[in-house]
């Protein structure tokens, strides 16, 4: 079996607290590796190490940072293969899946290459007699970052690069379940010219995520998981003085009004909702049709593409739709919320809790459900599954279905699909959710956007990389210079010459 390692002071370091977690294969449900969980005293090491590299990074010019993303971006492209491989065994996903999830981070980086520009201050020419006025865009200082399990390899890369390419350190905690990528990413941006210490890599669970709260040298940390842990690291965070961006769940509705290409709008509840086996944040898990007959001809479309979904170990090529989700126990949460919402009166078209793969019959695979009459209070719409699971809400009207997705605690994601310009048009503006897609179901921005939700889908102040990614990691310094310009007599300066 694999011990894995953590990734401090530009090498691999074997864990010393004796702790270890277990990484599994998720398409077997055996154990293939196990993990070191860091103690406080290993995580502060780490830190104290970063505090020491950051500030000869931080002084140099972005320009030169800039290169050493060019580097890491041209490093990721020719390790994609591996790094998707490494991905797909601890995760589950199928490889087509696990090269997107590297490509989304990489493109993260590419925006970081812009550094230059990202990081120029302000300027006023004789802002008073002889007096200048500019502003300047600082590193934090060491900053850290806490990870999910689902995407292992973007979301360490939406936070990692904008901080480091700042000028800042980074402390990385990924997810114990999937561990072994971010310490596959920190050695390749040292390949990239990166120095020793400026990215750490501590894995651990509940302790270093503490230590890294409390820690007075971090700055700064960012989170993406379960909102009940964003508000506990939102809340612990800023009460220790630091700034804190927190991502947490969600409930994403997609809106099917009757004028909609119903071919189009199947297949991208399909894509959206089944994908990745459902373990994406910004995975439509609510259909909302408007109309008895738009429910009636959605479901129609859709019953066929769901039957036909492949399931499967990512080792079965490009051919499977999606794989297991992560660990038994994410498998046993999923189908006693399907049971709840059978025993709360939803109506169970395909059912999939009996799948079952000949030669994996210990793998944490889910088989496909597709919810109809699903209402408001059962726990299915209420929760966020993260599992293969869609449910059906019909809506009688436009403004039901749209009410449905602004009341909703959750408000990360949401889609539209019509033909109708003018309500689409209404959807984006009214509508109180972050990221809205209109004939999009996945509407993620482009890394030079920003990403983040609204209502209980984030806490703090700015979103996820784009232009907000540079202001989260650096603090504004301004300065008011005056530069003397009387007549010297006597070696002193006159003066009463500038008044």
């Amino acid at each position: 079996m694999t011990e894995l390692t953590h990734f401090i002071n530009g090498q691999r370091v074997s864990g010393s607290s004796g702790r270890f977690g277990d990484v599994f294969n998720p398409a077997t449900g055996e154990v293939q590796a196990r993990v070191p969980l860091a103690s406080k005293e290993e995580f502060d090491k780490a830190v104290k190490i970063a505090a020491e590299a950051q500030p000869a990074w931080g002084a140099v010019n972005p320009q030169r940072r800039a290169r050493v993303m060019m580097k890491f971006v041209d490093l990721l492209h020719r390790d994609m293969d591996k790094l998707a491989e490494v991905l797909s065994s601890e995760h589950g996903k199928t490889f087509p899946d696990a090269k997107g999830d590297v490509q989304r981070g990489l493109e993260v980086a590419e925006y970081c290459i812009g550094a230059p520009q990202m990081l120029k201050g302000e300027f006023t020419d004789s802002a008073g007699p002889g007096i200048d006025m500019y502003s300047m865009k600082q590193p934090l200082g060491v900053c850290g970052g806490i990870t999910p399990f689902n995407f292992p390899a973007m979301i360490p890369m939406w936070m990692f690069t904008p901080a480091i390419v700042c000028g800042n350190a980074f402390i990385l905690k990924p997810s114990e379940r999937d561990p072994s990528v971010p310490i596959l990413l920190a050695e390749l941006m040292e390949e990239a010219g990166l120095p020793k210490g400026i990215l750490q890599v501590v894995n651990g669970d509940k302790v270093s995520v503490d230590a890294m709260l409390t820690n007075p040298t971090i700055q700064s940390v960012g989170f993406v998981g379960s909102t009940p842990i964003a508000e506990y690291i939102y809340g612990t965070g800023c009460a220790n003085g630091k700034r804190v961006q927190c991502f947490g769940g969600a409930k994403n509705h997609m809106i099917v009004m009757p004028d909609a290409d119903m071919d189009l709008a199947a297949d991208a509840l399909v894509g959206s909702g089944y994908g990745a086996a459902g373990e994406r944040c910004m995975a439509i898990s609510v259909a909302v049709p408007v109309g008895e007959d738009t429910a009636d001809r959605l479901i129609e479309k859709l019953v066929p593409r769901v039957e036909k979904l492949k399931v499967g170990p990512y080792t079965a090529g490009d051919d499977i739709d999606f794989g297991p989700v992560v660990t038994s126990a994410a498998k046993q949460n999923i189908l006693s919320l399907v049971q709840s919402g059978i025993d709360q009166g939803a109506e169970l078209v395909i059912d999939g809790r009996d799948f079952s793969l000949q030669g994996y019959e210990d793998g944490f695979f889910v088989g496909a459900h597709l919810f109809d009459r699903v209402t408001p209070e059962m726990d299915i719409y209420k929760k966020e599954i993260f599992g293969p699971v869609l449910s059906t809400v019909r809506a009688g009207s436009y403004e039901e279905a749209i009410g449905l997705a602004m009341n909703h605690e959750y408000g990360n994601g949401t889609a539209i699909f019509t033909r109708d310009g003018d309500t689409a048009r209404d959807f984006a503006n009214r509508i109180n959710i972050g990221m809205v897609g209109v004939n999009v179901p996945i509407p993620v921005p482009l890394a030079y956007h920003t990403f983040g939700g609204w209502k209980k889908s984030v806490f703090g102040d700015l979103n996820q990389h784009g232009p907000d990614a540079f202001k989260f990691y650096t603090r504004t310094k301004t300065v008011t210079s005056r530069w003397p310009s009387g007549i010297k007599e006597g070696g002193e300066f006159n003066f009463k010459a500038m008044d």
